[in-house]
């Protein structure tokens, strides 16, 4: 919770991990049946929009880029652009969604990422996305 600004329910994440300091960030999101996007009439299988998935792979890359900003207090990153993005499977609930993110470049505040989503070992979503770090507004 110190290192996103995410709060419920945008908040994609449950633990955060820094496994390579600089480089390699691990994260993971229990999927469950009450999540917001879940349909409300409850007749279909909750399924997490790929999008989602997204979206937590660069929540995931917070723990990475606050190691890398830490002589920069009050930065913040900012999604800048997404690429390359490959849907390879569905995320259920009950899945453990495992999230690897691996820095690709860092140069002047911006830094290019590669992430990782999957369940039990099979690939879910990749993608790479840019991220800006800057003084919060």
């Amino acid at each position: 919770m110190g290192v996103l600004p995410h709060r419920y329910p945008f908040l994609l994440v449950d633990t955060l991990d820094l496994t390579v300091p600089g480089r390699v960030a691990v994260g993971t999101k229990r999927v469950t049946g009450g999540e917001w996007f879940a349909p409300a009439s409850g007749a279909q299988p909750v399924t997490m929009p790929n999008l989602m998935v997204v979206e937590a792979l660069a929540q995931t890359s917070a723990t990475l880029l606050a190691d890398l900003a830490k002589d920069t207090p009050g930065a913040i990153g900012y999604f800048a652009a997404i690429r390359r993005v490959r849907c390879r499977g569905n995320v259920r609930a009950g899945d453990l969604l495992t999230l690897t993110v691996e820095l690709l470049s860092f140069k002047r505040g911006i830094a290019r990422l590669k992430g990782l989503a999957t369940v039990e070992g099979v690939a879910c979503v990749q993608a790479e996305f840019t991220t800006v770090i800057r003084q919060r507004a």
